[in-house]
C-alpha cells in the first residue's frame, strides 16, 4: 500500500500545520499528513515548522503565549485517530530540552497504529529509541546521511526525492521502509511508486489523488 501524505497538511490552500490544513488534506483524498512538532517552555508539544515565531524561539514561549491557530499535537491525535500521521520532531543537535521525553509520554497515551516519528537530528532519534518510541524514521537530504540509518535502528528512511533511483530504492527496501519528500510531479510520483517507495509527501494533493 502506497501512503500519500500532505506536507504540513494541505498547506497550499490554508495555513500549514493547522487542524484545518489536515482536514483539507484528508478531504482531498490523501491517506494522512506530515506535521512538525516543537516543545514550548511549559512542556507542551505544539505544531509549527520554524524554530521561532516572530523571531522568538518557540521553546521560550508558553502554550498560552502562542496564537490560537497553532494546535497541540495532542489535539491533532484526538481529532484524527484513523489518519496516517508522520510526526517530524524538530530538533537541533546536540541540545535537548526534554522534547523526546514529552513525545514519548504523549504517545503512550495515544498509541496510534498509523503514526511514526521522524527527525533530521540523529541524536533525537537515539533518545526516542531509548525511550521506546517506535517506529522511527531518519530524514535526510544529503546522501551521506543515509549511512547513519543502520546505527540508529530506524525502521524508516526519509530521503529527499531527488536522491532516489530504482536501484537505490531496491537497496534501501532490503532494510527499511522508504518515504520520499517532497513529490509535486505526478510522473515522478508514479516512478517512485513503481520502484516500491512506500510513502510520498506532497504539497499538492491532486498530484497523488486519485491513487497512482
Amino acid at each position: 500500500m502506497l501512503l500519500r501524505l500532505g506536507h504540513r497538511g494541505f498547506a497550499r490552500s490554508v495555513r500549514e500545520n493547522t487542524l484545518e490544513s489536515f482536514r483539507r488534506a484528508l478531504e482531498a483524498g490523501l491517506d494522512g499528513f506530515e506535521l512538525d512538532v516543537h516543545l514550548t517552555r511549559d512542556g507542551v508539544l505544539v505544531l509549527h515548522h520554524d524554530f521561532t515565531l516572530e523571531g522568538v524561539p518557540l521553546r521560550e514561549l508558553s502554550r498560552r503565549e502562542l496564537p490560537a491557530f497553532i494546535p497541540t499535537l495532542e489535539e491533532v491525535l484526538k481529532a484524527f485517530p484513523t489518519a496516517w500521521i508522520n510526526v517530524e520532531l524538530k530538533s537541533l543537535p546536540p541540545e535537548t530540552d526534554g522534547r523526546e521525553e514529552a513525545l514519548a509520554r504523549l504517545l503512550v497515551r495515544y498509541p496510534l497504529e498509523r503514526l511514526w516519528v521522524s527527525s533530521f537530528d540523529p541524536l533525537a532519534l537515539v533518545r526516542l529509541r531509548r525511550l521506546g518510541v517506535r517506529p522511527l524514521g531518519l530524514l535526510y537530504e544529503k546522501p551521506e546521511a543515509e549511512e547513519l540509518a543502520s546505527c540508529l535502528g530506524v525502521e524508516w528512511v526519509h530521503p529527499e526525492a531527488s536522491l532516489l533511483t530504482a536501484e537505490r530504492v531496491r537497496t534501501l527496501k532490503a532494510r527499511y521502509r522508504v518515504l520520499a519528500w517532497t513529490v509535486n510531479d505526478r510522473a515522478r510520483a508514479q516512478a517512485l511508486a513503481a520502484w516500491g517507495v512506500e510513502a510520498l509527501i506532497t504539497d499538492f494533493p491532486e498530484v497523488l489523488a486519485p491513487p497512482l
